[in-house]
């Protein structure tokens, strides 16, 4: 990681996001109509399905109005952003106030999910929105979506379970990730603001509590999907699949509210040993890249799809590795680094129509010419060019006294 390699890193985050990326959406997914983001795109932007995903609305809106306050005062970003969050107040709340998954480009319901993935976006998005205007009905709307995640996540029988919990109970390491980016995000935005009788700091320590008490196995070298209610293994297939960039990306987060702490040892430990054991579990010594699904014992994964290489577990390893090396300074986070770096750029980015492709089979081949649908829009790639090129600018920047 020398001087040099991280003038280049600065340069290709920096151009990737402001020169590919953000123009990209910019151009091709605002519904000038009826508002709001169109994500199902092919590769050169054109609009092939007009459903929108309500979760990608809130991101959208994170994005744009995060680069507005943290990267330059463009117009053109903050009405992006105020056109998803609008979109979203106007259409997407079922009468119970929850938000839908999907609906139609006009806004019309399609789908509910028992999820709250929705709600937990639209809270990052009001909060970035509200810190970039000042708007205090977008603060008041952050901390009410927040409050109706919790709510579903961790309030017994609110949430409808995946299985009988009678016959088998069962909790997932997604709900406490979410809730420690939920709230560390309301916190940067709108300061340590307490929601649900709790503040954001006390609910991120909630969450990383339970996953390092239920949830990360450093007997078994892994950081667990699912696990039965007490924390034990589920030995079924559910239980024993691990997703391999989910848990680096809880690494990760978990690594920056360390060093939001002033690199709080705990949590140093907890977050560089979840990256430890999973990058090894995922990371593809034939091919390169990361594997979507491994089995904690090596057996089968059940998941068809389980080899392919997705692009939004690179884009977190980026950002995970990257921060380790600066955390620590350890070599192997700097080839870590290098090695997803390299793979992923080589592999999804596209320097003809700009962004990046988002599936590949494991030999790295596309394996379709989608730029977005429901689940793939301007979020986790922009989040790490955005996220990395201000981890460059501080490891290039002279500390006091040298």
């Amino acid at each position: 990681m020398t001087p040099d390699r991280l003038q280049a890193l600065r340069r290709r985050y920096r151009e990737g996001l402001l020169e590919s990326t953000v123009p990209f959406w910019l151009r091709h997914g605002p519904d000038r109509e009826h508002g709001g983001l169109l994500t199902g795109l092919d590769r050169v932007g054109t609009v092939i399905d007009t459903d929108k995903a309500v979760w990608l609305q809130g991101r959208a809106a994170w994005t744009f109005a995060t680069l507005y306050h943290t990267v330059e005062r463009r117009s053109e970003w903050l009405e992006l952003s105020r056109s998803c969050l609008g979109f979203i107040n106007r259409h997407c709340r079922a009468p119970d106030g929850k938000l839908y998954f999907t609906v139609t480009r006009e806004g019309r319901p399609l789908r509910m999910r028992r999820y709250v993935y929705s709600e937990c976006f639209a809270a990052i998005g009001s909060a970035a929105y509200a810190k970039a205007t000042g708007d205090d009905a977008a603060a008041a709307d952050a901390v009410r979506y927040f409050a109706t995640y919790l709510r579903h996540s961790f309030t017994p029988g609110v949430m409808p379970p995946k299985t009988d919990p009678v016959t088998r109970p069962m909790k997932g390491v997604a709900a406490h990730m979410i809730a420690i980016a939920t709230a560390q995000e309301i916190r940067a935005n709108l300061g340590d603001v307490a929601v649900s009788g709790a503040t954001c700091s006390q609910w991120i320590d909630r969450s990383m509590a339970e996953i390092a008490r239920d949830f990360y196995k450093p007997e078994l070298g892994a950081l667990m999907e699912v696990v039965a209610a007490d924390g034990g293994i589920i030995d079924h297939f559910d239980g024993r699949t691990l997703n391999p960039g989910h848990a680096i990306e809880c690494a990760w987060f978990i690594l920056h509210e360390a060093k939001y702490r002033g690199r709080d040892a705990a949590l140093l430990k907890l977050g560089l040993g979840i990256l430890d054991c999973m990058w090894p579990r995922g990371w593809d010594p034939e091919f390169g890249g990361l594997l979507y699904f491994v089995d904690v014992h090596g057996k089968p994964v059940q998941e068809y799809w389980a080899e392919m290489k997705f692009w939004w577990p690179h884009n977190e390893a980026e950002i995970a590795t990257l921060l380790a090396w600066q955390l620590t300074g350890e070599p192997r986070y700097a080839e870590w680094h290098t090695l997803v770096h390299d793979w992923s750029h080589r592999v999804f980015a596209d320097p003809q129509y700009g962004e990046w492709f988002g599936y590949a089979h494991r030999d790295g081949r596309i394996s379709t010419q989608l730029k977005g649908n429901l689940w793939k829009g301007p979020f986790h790639l922009p989040r790490m060019q955005w996220y990395c090129w201000r981890l460059v600018d501080e490891l290039l920047t002279p500390k006091p006294g040298k």
